[in-house]
């Protein structure tokens, strides 16, 4: 049996495209207008996947599909929120649909940022993390666009993401899709399938112990796989245009308000 043909058979075999929809909580003591405490979120998981350029077609087919989907069944509901609350979202909305998403590097986009005229609350530098300021300026300074960023920094990034093998740099294949007005709305990543790579990870963050379960499902072999997820209120104020997350969840539950 050869190698395809052995690809095949487990592709047969197995759930090779999966993915969740529902509710997720987040820690952290989050008080701006794109976060939630619980919110709900698109989550997806693609075996036999080897390349960022494949997970991002996938994510750029998903947002384009959705939202034509959208425009198709709920004409009404969206003409409402284009008319009275957001002017001008359906020409930028169908100005996101019509082009291609554009891509640029993590190291691409700090030098945009150190280059800008803008002054920045957080000054933007190699190995700090994009801050919504950011986001929103490359997404403006790429016409408006949305742009698929590239190849983060290690060390910002969860254990399980692919390690690039570049040298010095320490880049892992994680990748976040920013949209207008929005910032990041989706996330994702190729992840680690080599074994030796996840060992060496987790002893250098010291949660080898906590995370052997992980490392158990991946010692005897795995395929190369990746995933993503988008936050679904998020992906409403894009497509909608309204400016608040709070304004498109019938109870929103944030830091210090959790109505039941």
């Amino acid at each position: 049996m050869t190698v395809r043909e052995l690809e095949n058979f487990f592709k047969l075999k197995a759930f090779t495209q999966v993915f969740t929809f529902g509710p997720t909580f987040r820690a952290e003591n989050s008080q701006s207008r794109r976060h939630l405490a619980e919110f709900y979120m698109v989550e997806a998981e693609i075996s036999f996947l080897e390349s960022l350029q494949d997970l991002m077609q996938v994510m750029e087919s998903l947002f384009k599909t959705t939202a034509m989907t959208v425009l198709s069944n709920c004409p009404k509901d969206v003409e409402l929120c284009h008319k009275f609350i957001a002017p001008g979202q359906k020409d930028r909305l169908e100005h996101m649909l019509k082009n291609n998403f554009l891509i640029i590097s993590y190291t691409e986009a700090v030098e945009i940022l150190k280059q800008a005229s803008q002054n920045f609350t957080f000054t933007p530098e190699w190995g700090a993390d994009l801050h919504t300021e950011h986001e929103k300026y490359l997404v403006k300074h790429c016409g408006d666009i949305p742009v698929f960023v590239i190849n983060y920094p290690r060390a910002l990034k969860p254990f399980y993401m692919r390690d690039n093998e570049d040298g010095p740099q320490h880049t892992v294949a994680a990748v976040d899709l920013l949209v207008p007005g929005v910032g990041e709305l989706f996330g994702g990543s190729l992840r680690e399938e080599r074994c030796h790579f996840l060992e060496q990870r987790l002893a250098r963050l010291g949660l080898t112990e906590a995370y052997q379960w992980y490392l158990d499902l991946r010692r005897f072999g795995s395929v190369p796989h990746g995933g993503f997820g988008m936050g679904f209120e998020r992906y409403l104020q894009c497509i909608l245009g309204i400016d608040n997350i709070k304004d498109v969840i019938p109870f929103p539950r944030f830091t210090h308000s959790c109505l039941l």
